[in-house]
């Protein structure tokens, strides 16, 4: 009997079970440990989304099937915010489609549009389903350097030039999750002519359209002229609303990638659960004062934890968007790297961090801080901080006594 499958042989070792082992003992142990690890959203979703999900879900009919595509009204509710958000006229029927989050859309348009050893471009540090999406699919993936915007594009033309065969489609995705670096639509500019020259599908990730904390909201790729022709984009209520185990995303654009992703859908799933679904319509549609508040906290816990970990003696960069800082290791422990350095951290000082070895090679020598905890925790992970950072350099606390 073969046991040896030929997708799953594809996944490399899950780079984050470690900690994520670590921490699941010490909470067993009773330990408290200061979770920024997992981009899990920690407040409240909205009273009104959550009031007409339970009017909703009294009516005996709602618990019919519901619609893959997305029932009309929430389709129409997301036409609306890209024409309110963006200035973006979309087709309701044929450019816009709801997804179960928008990683359940990305894996799954990428199912629907990849042949075995198709290539696609795909940002480095990223997140994982990025990739893991096409590499499920059978694709192989061409990593492009995104330390920072003007390196990704760089790497673009030498990286099709050396692909054979010539790539499928590309990814792009900021606010970045995990580098929190932001673009404007110069960016968009580039990426659109360059996929246009050589037919190559543009894939966009803008979950963390609503989390910024200047006066310049992300753009959308879609706002350029011909960019429909060619890209895609995914969107997530998860963190605009604080909704993330509702499981409600989309995706705009192209109609025939919009088409691709319903026909694999429809063999799939029958479509969120009709009351998320009316909620999600209320949460697009409704008053959108929430989208402040949420901003709000997660500014101010940015702006917490910048400050409190630099007087603690760990220097982390102001990211400008996203709910996620990308910090580099303390200089006293990068030569361990980050994977080691998170797990430390984990035991010694009770603080849970994403490796930046997660998030593929170019994100070594970095840990991704996500801002899920409220301010006095994250006051508090500055002291448990602080007193790690105060051991001696180059003298890492042993792993010995960790069973």
């Amino acid at each position: 009997m073969h046991t040896d499958f030929h997708r799953i042989k594809r996944l490399p070792p899950y780079i984050f079970e470690e900690v994520n082992r670590l921490k699941a003992q010490a909470r067993a142990a009773g330990e408290d440990i200061i979770d920024f690890g997992m981009g899990n959203p920690d407040m409240p979703t909205p009273k009104h989304v959550v009031d007409k999900l339970c009017e909703v879900a009294r009516d005996p009919k709602s618990n019919r099937y519901s619609a893959s595509r997305g029932i009309k009204g929430l389709r129409k509710a997301m036409t609306a915010y890209y024409k309110r958000r963006f200035g973006v006229t979309l087709d309701p029927d044929t450019e816009v489609i709801a997804t179960l989050g928008s990683k359940e859309g990305f894996a799954n348009l990428a199912a629907a549009i990849t042949a075995p050893g198709d290539v696609v471009l795909v940002p480095n540090p990223a997140y994982p389903i990025h990739a893991f999406g096409f590499i499920l699919a059978g694709a192989a993936i061409r990593h492009i350097p995104a330390t920072s915007p003007e390196a990704y594009l760089s790497a673009l033309g030498h990286a099709t030039r050396h692909s054979i065969p010539s790539p499928l489609a590309l990814v792009v995705n900021y606010p970045s999750n995990p580098t929190a670096q932001v673009v404007g639509l110069d960016f968009y500019k580039e990426v659109l002519a360059f996929a246009k020259k050589h037919e190559i599908w543009v894939l966009s990730d803008l979950a963390y359209a609503d989390i910024y904390f200047d006066d310049n909201p992300p753009p959308s790729i879609l706002q350029l002229d011909g960019a429909k022709e060619i890209a895609i984009e995914f969107q997530s209520l998860s963190k605009t609303y604080a909704m993330p185990g509702w499981r409600m995303g989309y995706a705009a654009g192209n109609p025939r990638l919009i088409g691709a992703l319903a026909r694999i859908k429809s063999y799939l799933d029958y479509g969120a659960y009709t009351p998320v679904q009316v909620a999600a319509s209320a949460a697009l549609n409704g008053p959108q004062e929430c989208i402040d508040e949420i901003r709000a906290i997660y500014k101010s816990r940015r702006d917490v934890l910048v400050e409190s970990m630099g007087r603690a003696g760990w220097e982390i960069a102001s990211p400008p968007a996203s709910m996620f800082a990308w910090a580099k290791l303390p200089e006293q422990y990068r030569e361990h790297g980050s994977m080691e350095f998170a797990k430390q951290l984990l035991i010694h000082a009770k603080v849970a961090v994403a490796p930046g070895i997660g998030f593929g090679e170019y994100g070594e020598g970095y840990v991704r801080v996500a801002l899920v905890e409220n301010e006095h925790r994250i006051r508090q992970a500055a002291r448990n901080v602080k007193k790690f950072l105060s051991l001696k350099i180059n003298e890492p606390p042993a792993l010995d006594n960790v069973k």
